[in-house]
């Protein structure tokens, strides 16, 4: 008995040291060469795997520059500062950088919402979308703050009913944006510290947005009148963005002025 359980543990050692030797030649033999920079560009990434490169995380990220040649600027957490070490280490231009941050398209709070009802649901946004009669808009921002829980900067918060942005803070990873079940938060390049936006997304006719909101966009083109960054399109207007500069102030103020329900203002840094 004690010979038989002697050859079986030494045939066990003999096959383990066997099955170590050949994995050891097959992972030499089979080994993929990792791009040294793909490396080198990882560890230049902040590390926040926050998405809003478009890609899953920081290592997909890098190596879509080394393999793919993608640009060095997409990352919004690590800004200028990474984007210039990563352009250091793929020897190429930075190229230009347009800080990107969160716009909530509605500018309702409770005390503008017309048909709200009690809701007694679990307290977030998206238990409450699929809860019909929530509130009379079915385009404006629910308030019960998925993006706030979605934001690692703290940059996002619940007023009155209604998200608004801290732009000190936002750095445009576009976690809130994803987390918004009705999509009235979008990521947008502030070309200017401060830049108008149209803060709705009702694209009902006029009678009907009016009749749930008192703050709602009602297709009127009086802002398309005065100013060509404004055009209308479902019955709501919708910013070019891309295209304003401060050149187009003035008469992106001559918009705001001519809207009837206040749904055009500015967002940013340095909003007066």
């Amino acid at each position: 008995m004690m010979i038989s359980l002697g050859i079986a543990g030494a045939s066990m050692l003999v096959m383990a040291v066997i099955f170590s030797y050949i994995l050891g030649w097959a992972n030499k033999k089979f080994m993929v060469e990792v791009d040294p920079k793909i490396e080198a560009v990882r560890e230049a990434l902040p590390g926040a795997n926050c998405g809003g490169c478009g890609y899953l995380g920081c290592s997909d990220y890098a190596v879509a520059i080394v393999m793919d040649n993608d640009p060095v600027n997409k990352c919004t957490v690590g800004g200028k500062a990474c984007a210039k070490e990563i352009a250091g280490i793929m020897g190429v231009d930075v190229g230009d950088m347009v800080p990107m941050h969160a716009i909530v398209h509605c500018n309702a709070p409770l005390s503008s919402r017309l048909g709200l009802t009690q809701y007694m649901g679990e307290q977030r946004c998206a238990s409450a979308q699929q809860v019909a009669g929530v509130q009379a808009c079915t385009f404006g921002c629910l308030g019960f703050g998925d993006c706030v829980q979605a934001c690692n900067y703290d940059a996002i918060h619940i007023v009155d009913g209604l998200a608004q942005v801290d732009y000190e803070k936002c750095i445009g990873c576009g976690a809130c944006a994803k987390a918004c079940p009705r999509g009235i938060i979008s990521i947008e390049g502030f070309r200017e510290e401060t830049i108008p936006v149209v803060a709705c997304s009702n694209k009902d006719k006029a009678k009907d947005a009016k009749a749930v909101c008192k703050n709602a966009c009602v297709g009127c083109k009086a802002c398309a009148k005065v100013s060509d960054l404004f055009t209308i399109s479902e019955n709501l207007s919708k910013c070019s963005y891309d295209d304003y500069s401060v050149q187009k102030r003035e008469e992106a103020m001559k918009a705001i002025e001519k809207c009837p329900t206040g749904c055009i203002h500015f967002v940013g840094t340095q909003v007066e």
